[in-house]
């Protein structure tokens, strides 16, 4: 099932390719009914998936090249299930968004296509090896997008695209091959890997050098620099897929490989990840009041909210673990909708420049149905109520105050930045007088308002109804590190240890003493997991969210391996 995801797109790219010189003209509608049906068989999958089961589900598996540990083992959980609807979506959106009459339909076609599986394939991928294979797969359509089609220094863009890129896969390869040989397994397999035990140090080894390759895909500060140049000459469809789906690819290999393998050492370095989400919001914000192009405004943009990712996943409780998924969704939706807003603008008026654009509000002569979504955009990416921008960093903060009280303050700051930063673009573009210049400006077809006018909906409406969103991730995360926790309370000599986690090794020793089961709670409370003890069910701790009865809050990097 899950391999009509990957391979639907990539054997369509050959079907168009190999189509004769008659039908080239018929390209776009071909390439636009493949990404129809992969969309229709995502939301299949999503109505299949059963939101009660934390673990894997639509499992495949099949050897391949055993001598390496290559696996072709695929599956999907609840941290996948989400970016895996909005990589279907916004791969359909990008090739609805693109110019009809594009110069070689073939090859750009192709490219979008392969890009698409290509995501996926990282997104359900569950040998590591197999994982790198996609992540690098991936970057070669996007580069030739950006390097073919992009704007005048489009080879100086997309050679740092390259560059950085190749860079990050090297670091990430390196951690995988030596996690492999330290741990002295032949296998790549998740499962495999993650049940490895593997000191301290040893695990810091494997996962600075996860932190900084998937920083740079991110991106973080201060490996953030090839982004901006990449979306300012990138098409527009590029940049909805780039900001959209392919930075998530970043903070979702953070998540799965860096907090699910290492989790000993993601508490050691937490409060550095914790910083540098600082760093990223702070600069990310400024840098964006600097700019007078619209794209480099939301380029930047993305710079900050990127790290409020980072700050969730560094705490890594189950309600900051729930603000990290929010916030990737809620990240996905806003930038592809600000990116394509901004495209609209720039071809219909020939510039991106806020100190030339005036006026677009205009309801006679001007663009007032995309200013008003630009508005909209804008207003969900500061943080407004009603917004799923909102309902994300709520949760995010919410998260995140207990364990990194000054982080999570500094990052508000950042908030209040972005509504600057939007109000100095939307006040400049769409209000005061319509210069002569702009006026009359080519009206716009209600085919071309589509791909903007779905993602606003989405926006609004998981704004109101975030459950909507989070249906899929919330027993996934819930259950991250209870595995573990279910084999430490059934070894009586492990207690000592956890109690020393907790502060309190004469309580901690009872409540394993009486627990049976870590039962999952209610999915709408992602804090609230509890044990379910057996002759003490009458201690009023019994019904304390696991975040304060066993693993403070405020400490949420635990010593405890997370099932992710």
């Amino acid at each position: 099932m899950l391999s009509a995801l990957i391979w639907v797109p990539v054997l369509g790219a050959v079907f168009i390719a190999l189509l004769p010189e008659s039908l080239v003209a018929r390209t776009r509608q071909i390439a636009l009914a493949i990404a129809s049906a992969v969309g229709i068989w995502t939301i299949i999958l999503a109505s299949q998936f059963d939101v009660g089961i934390p673990g894997l589900q639509f499992q495949e598996s099949l050897p391949w090249i055993e001598s390496l540990g290559l696996t072709y083992q695929l599956g999907i959980d609840g941290l996948s299930m989400p970016l895996i609807l909005i990589n279907s979506l916004l791969v359909w959106i990008a090739i609805y968004a693109s110019d009809p009459n594009i110069n070689r339909p073939r090859l750009y076609y192709v490219l979008m296509l392969v890009l698409g599986g290509a995501v996926a394939g990282a997104f359900v991928a569950q040998n590591l090896l197999l994982f790198f294979l996609f992540y690098e797969v991936e970057l070669i359509p996007l580069y030739l997008v950006i390097a073919i089609w992009g704007g005048a220094r489009r080879g100086y863009a997309a050679t740092k695209f390259l560059i950085y890129t190749a860079a990050s896969g090297v670091l990430i390869l390196a951690a995988f091959f030596g996690l492999a040989i330290i741990s002295e397994t032949n296998s790549f397999d998740y499962d495999v890997v993650q049940s490895q035990v593997l000191p301290l140090t040893t695990q810091l080894l494997l996962l600075i050098p996860l932190v900084v390759g998937f920083g740079i895909k991110i991106p973080v500060v201060p490996f953030h620099t090839w982004l901006p140049d990449a979306h300012v000459e990138a098409p527009t469809p590029a940049s909805v897929l780039l900001a959209g789906v392919l930075l998530k690819l970043g903070t979702y290999g953070l998540l799965r490989f860096g907090l699910g393998l290492f989790p000993e050492a993601w508490t050691e370095i937490a409060p550095w990840l914790a910083w540098i989400a600082v760093l990223s919001v702070l600069y990310g914000s400024f840098a964006a009041i600097a700019q007078t192009d619209m794209k480099k405004i939301v380029a930047y943009s993305s710079v900050g909210h990127m790290g409020y990712i980072i700050l969730a996943s560094a705490v890594a409780t189950p309600l900051s673990l729930t603000g990290t998924v929010a916030q990737m969704i809620s990240h996905g939706l806003i930038s592809a909708l600000l990116f394509l807003l901004v495209g609209v603008v720039y071809s219909k008026t020939g510039t991106r420049d806020i100190n030339v654009l005036r006026g677009l509000l205009n309801p006679e002569r001007g663009l007032p149905l995309i200013g008003s979504l630009m508005v909209v955009g804008a207003m969900a990416s500061a943080g407004i109520p009603g917004m799923v921008g909102f309902v994300a960093e709520f949760i995010v903060y919410r998260g995140s105050l207990p364990a990194f009280p000054l982080q999570t303050l500094l990052c508000m700051v950042g908030t209040g930045l972005t509504a600057v930063y939007f109000l100095i673009l939307i006040n400049r573009v769409f209000f005061g007088r319509l210069p002569e210049s702009l006026a009359n400006l080519p009206r716009i077809r209600w085919q071309d308002r589509l791909p903007s006018i779905i993602v606003t909906v989405l926006v609004i409406v998981l704004g109101i109804q975030p459950s909507w969103m989070l249906r899929w991730s919330n027993v996934t995360i819930q259950a991250m590190g209870m595995e573990e926790v279910n084999r430490l309370v059934q070894v009586e000599s492990e207690s000592t240890r956890l109690a020393e986690t907790v502060g309190d090794s004469e309580s901690v020793r009872r409540l394993v003493e009486s627990t049976e089961t870590v039962p999952l709670t209610s999915m709408t409370n992602p804090n609230s997991i509890a044990f379910t003890p057996g002759k003490e069910a009458a201690s009023d701790k019994s019904t304390e969210p696991l975040g304060d009865r066993l693993i403070d809050n405020s400490l949420p990097h635990s010593k405890l391996k997370p099932n992710i």
